[in-house]
């Protein structure tokens, strides 16, 4: 990886950026104490513009409605004076933002952790996410983030909105994601996943057996009873998985497929959810799991993204990845019978293969 030069639009390098949030927890009397004061001079192609957009610009890692209410308040100066949202930029002002010390202000903070990186260029990364780490900063994970990894392997990130992220796992879920290192790439990949031309296919060890390949065609929404869970509700937004047998294992406690299922939508819990809607509940989920289990090896849903295919923003070529299945999956398998071939990726399709 190359250093890249410092940027006129890059806030003081050596104050920690802040959270993006649209929900800003703000008083409406006297300023918020501030844990950091961010500067930034106005670049000639936004002078004349509404100032709360070109702070969004000069400062992305924070939202927009975040940045007017911090104007609002009496957080933002340029040239030495308090700006409103409706002031107009002036080419070449040095602009001061004072961030609130709140907890999700060290959100954005660089963490070095050890990533898992299975493709990385100037455009994007592929990243095989372990189980137990969060994606992205939220209440009760501000820290210790994927995110927070992301911005200390790659410092540009930090330009680009929630530090390249443009789509989740769910903490306990392992396996691929891509993540962007530019705003084109990121703009490219989101549009991609609107088309729904992403393809992304996990492994999953349910209870029950599927005889056949099969489609659970069921919108997802919130719980109406319990805010934790997701679950199939009419009126919900539109979800499509489609799931395929593998190998099933008899044991003593019941059958056991593994299966591999593949994604038109990305609603969240998608899987987990249309899994336990056609009656394959996942090993070792807490909250769509079969009722009264018996005790498991795994301590966590035995869920793995395990091939992801998209078109490079750039060179506009297929490019395919592959992880292997993660080691507490694989050992659950074989602590019930299962034979660990039976769960490799690769041999589903050559086009999966990694680049």
């Amino acid at each position: 990886m190359h250093a890249r030069e410092p940027s006129p639009l890059d806030p003081t390098p050596s104050l920690p950026p802040g959270a993006m949030d649209d929900s800003p927890d703000l008083d409406s009397g006297e300023p918020a104490p501030t844990a950091a004061v961010l500067q930034a001079s106005v670049p000639a192609a936004f002078s004349g513009e509404r100032l709360d957009k070109v702070l969004a610009q000069i400062f992305p890692q924070f939202s927009r409605s975040r940045l007017k209410a911090w104007c609002e308040a009496g957080l933002v100066q340029m040239g030495g004076q308090l700006a409103a949202p409706r002031s107009k930029a002036r080419n070449a002002a040095l602009v001061e933002l004072q961030v609130p010390l709140d907890p999700e202000a060290g959100a954005f903070t660089p963490e070095p952790m050890d990533l898992a990186v299975v493709w990385e260029d100037t455009q994007l990364a592929v990243i095989d996410k372990p189980a137990g780490l969060v994606v992205h900063p939220a209440a009760g994970n501000w820290s210790g983030t994927l995110l927070n990894g992301l911005l200390a392997r790659y410092p540009e990130a930090a330009l680009v909105p929630r530090a390249g992220i443009v789509h989740r796992l769910d903490k306990d879920t392992s396996g691929l994601l891509v993540v962007a290192r530019t705003l084109e790439a990121q703009a490219d990949l989101v549009r991609q996943l609107q088309a729904r031309t992403v393809r992304r296919q996990y492994l999953a060890l349910a209870w029950g057996v599927l005889p056949r390949a099969m489609t659970v065609d069921a919108a997802i929404a919130r719980h109406p009873r319990d805010r934790l869970r997701m679950a199939v509700v009419a009126g919900g937004k539109p979800a499509r998985t489609h799931f395929s047998p593998l190998a099933v294992l008899s044991t003593p406690h019941g059958q056991v497929t593994a299966l591999r299922c593949s994604l038109e939508s990305g609603r969240t819990h998608q899987i987990r959810v249309h899994a336990q809607h056609a009656g394959l509940p996942l090993l070792g989920d807490a909250l769509y799991g079969r009722r009264g289990a018996p005790p498991l090896q795994i301590q966590r849903q035995a869920l793995h993204a395990a091939a992801l295919r998209f078109v490079h923003p750039a060179s506009r070529k297929l490019l395919g990845c592959v992880a292997p299945i993660a080691a507490d999956i694989v050992a659950q398998w074989q602590d019930l019978g299962g034979h660990a071939a039976e769960l490799d990726p690769k041999a589903w399709h050559d086009d999966d293969a990694a680049a």
